[in-house]
């Protein structure tokens, strides 16, 4: 087995897994995966830049991934950075400061690549389930981006498309320098409206409808599993393959959307990060869903980063 270490570095949150690969027997060994909230697209979208705090945040979690690493032996390393740093006009700051922890470079990805990681940390573990209709439709709903990827054992099509929980937040819900809270109906509409015509754009491309089993990855789809569920706090095994039916996602997004901040804080297995952006993030995941009539999502919690790390090995 060769050990690998993957960082993906999103809009929202920064993540590493360090595993045992067997490219020959298709096995992954986890050894640690984690997750910080980050933010680092905070305010791109407006200003086109990486904010100084945002940068920051993600350096000092890049310290502990390094640390973490090094104590774990990983022989390759691979760090892939995603739509806030695509997006940014001074990403060069980024990559610097990033190289300087890590002895890496961290490749801006494009969000076809981002996709085609995406799918096969999803699906790779799916192919041989009875239970699983072909084609996978494998949404990663991300903060500043969602890539769609339809395809069997492979890749078909693809699409990245700039709709996100944070993207969304930021700009149709913050008024003033703070999130309304609950959202309007006005508010609500106008980020329906976005996502909708991002959909009309994937569609061009992506067959949508052919699909047969939705797959969904990332922390919007990963929390609105674990509130479906019922969970006092998040346990990764509990929500890795649950199948949530379209009547709880729509139920949960209605929750989410009409709650205020205190209201979604108290539920247990909601981080911290993600109260001011889940209601975004799940009116993108439920507006898919009806956009392709899928019945219910089947949640993975392998994802971007276990294609990453077969891409090393």
């Amino acid at each position: 087995m060769t050990r690998v270490a993957g960082i993906d570095c999103g809009t929202n949150s920064i993540r590493l897994l360090v595993a045992d690969c067997d490219p020959q027997t298709g096995e992954l060994v986890e050894l640690d995966r984690r997750m910080t909230i980050v933010r680092l697209g905070q305010g791109v979208d407006k200003t086109g830049r990486l904010a100084p705090e945002a940068l920051e945040r993600t350096f000092a979690a890049c310290r502990e991934y390094a640390a973490v690493i090094k104590e774990l032996g990983a022989e390759r390393l691979r760090f892939v950075a995603t739509s806030a740093s695509r997006d940014a006009e001074n990403r060069e700051e980024f990559v610097q400061g990033v190289r300087g922890i890590l002895g890496v470079e961290p490749e801006v990805i494009s969000g076809d690549q981002e996709a085609e990681f995406s799918f096969i940390g999803a699906t790779k573990e799916l192919v041989g389930h009875e239970h699983l209709e072909r084609p996978f439709l494998v949404v990663d709903i991300g903060g500043g981006s969602t890539e769609f990827v339809v395809g069997e054992e492979h890749v078909r099509a693809a699409r990245s498309v700039d709709v996100g929980c944070v993207r969304m937040t930021e700009r149709h819900l913050v008024v003033d320098g703070a999130v309304t809270d609950p959202p309007t109906a006005e508010q609500i509409a106008a980020i329906r409206a976005d996502i909708e015509a991002a959909l009309d754009l994937v569609e061009q491309t992506v067959p949508l409808t052919e699909a047969r089993t939705l797959v969904g990855l990332a922390g919007s789809v990963t929390t609105v599993a674990g509130i479906a569920l019922g969970l006092p706090e998040y346990i990764s095994s509990a929500i890795h393959h649950a199948r949530i039916p379209y009547e709880q996602v729509r139920e949960i997004t209605e929750r989410m959307l009409t709650s205020v901040h205190a209201e979604r804080a108290a539920i247990p297995v909601l981080h911290p990060g993600r109260v001011d952006v889940i209601g975004a993030g799940a009116l993108v995941l439920l507006a898919i869903m009806e956009r392709t009539g899928a019945r219910e999502v089947v949640v993975s919690e392998h994802d971007i980063l276990d294609g990453i790390a077969w891409s090393i090995a």
